[in-house]
């Protein structure tokens, strides 16, 4: 889907009537449950008042959008400066993958949250905006517009968003759920490396720590790395992550150490491979053979690493026991973080 915002940006000028008619059609879904009995934990409250407000221009919610998300957790920006990286001005709007991605560029761990009222609420709580795509049209009629929910009121009912020109919207709970539905209960959450969302599961941490990692500075990658593994410790992949971060930065005893507990916690070759490149670029010979040994024994004769265990075994054979020698190409250093 993408978002084409300037049919939501009459709407909105419109007033209220047009949207808060769309609350009568459909089904109420999640919020007679919410009202009933609302989320254990969560405060009656939440307002992230100070939360920028960037007010969109003409089909550009989108940038707008991320520039309010990214500026009120410390990354500032503007929607002009996202322009080039999440509008695409063919369509006229801003499609989901580039959001995250834009997200990205700008220095965020962008992680989708779950489709329910309760994780929206959470994470707000949480002090993290949170930016959700809408069809403030129909089904059969879609407007699609991208707005950030900074709070809610569990007494009045309602949402509080950033949409549009609309710096400080008040929107019934069965409204937004009733947009929010008709685009698929789409929403994302843009933090520092270091800081997680709180509802996300480890699937979609993981998945948006690797698409972080991709073009994120080595230090950002092992910090986002460093805080999924403290969350989910029983993880390979953000061990290998995290091992793999370490190396980027030339920090070879903390990827040692990143690798060493992979290996030992999970038995996988691609541990024990690349624990064994960074032991002998350590100088370390004899403990990066014998872990090469057991990379090639536990990556069998065809498995997905065998070749590059084979190959790790033969470079340190053929080095001179004192080698501190660096990795002559890509083929030499750790393999990418394994995959679950």
């Amino acid at each position: 889907m993408q978002a084409r915002c300037a049919a939501a940006r009459r709407r909105f000028l419109l007033g209220g009537a047009a949207l808060t008619a769309l609350a009568v059609s459909g089904c109420a879904l999640q919020t007679p449950r919410l009202l009933a009995s609302p989320p254990h934990g969560l405060p009656r409250r939440v307002e992230l008042a100070a939360t920028p407000f960037f007010p969109q221009q003409e089909f550009q919610c989108g940038p707008a959008a991320l520039a309010t998300a990214l500026s009120a957790v410390a990354l500032p920006t503007g929607p002009d400066a996202l322009v080039g990286k999440v509008f695409l001005p063919g369509r006229e709007g801003s499609l989901q993958i580039e959001m995250l991605s834009g997200a990205r560029r700008s220095g965020a761990v962008a992680t989708v949250i779950p489709g329910a009222l309760e994780a929206v609420m959470r994470e707000t709580a949480a002090g993290n905006p949170v930016v959700v795509l809408q069809n403030l049209g129909l089904s059969w009629a879609p407007s699609w517009h991208y707005a950030v929910v900074i709070g809610y009121d569990l007494d009045a009912g309602h949402f509080l968003l950033r949409s549009g020109p609309i710096e400080r919207q008040e929107l019934p709970f069965a409204t937004f759920e009733h947009t929010w539905d008709r685009a698929a209960r789409w929403a994302f959450v843009a933090l520092p490396p270091g800081r997680l969302p709180v509802s996300a599961d480890e699937v979609e941490v993981t998945r948006a720590l690797v698409a972080f990692e991709r073009n994120a500075p080595p230090g950002q990658a092992a910090q986002a790395y460093a805080a999924g593994l403290a969350r989910w410790p029983a993880s390979l992949t953000l061990a290998m992550g995290l091992g793999n971060a370490h190396y980027a930065a030339r920090d070879l005893e903390a990827a040692r150490r990143a690798f060493a507990g992979a290996a030992q916690d999970h038995d996988a070759a691609a541990a024990y491979n690349n624990l064994a490149s960074v032991l002998l670029e350590l100088g370390r010979r004899a403990e990066a053979r014998a872990a090469a040994v057991r990379a090639v024994d536990r990556a069998g004769a065809d498995g997905p690493i065998a070749d590059s265990a084979r190959a790790t075994l033969r470079r340190i054979d053929e080095a001179a026991p004192d080698s501190r020698e660096r990795p002559r190409s890509r083929s030499t250093a750790p393999s990418a973080p394994a995959r679950r």
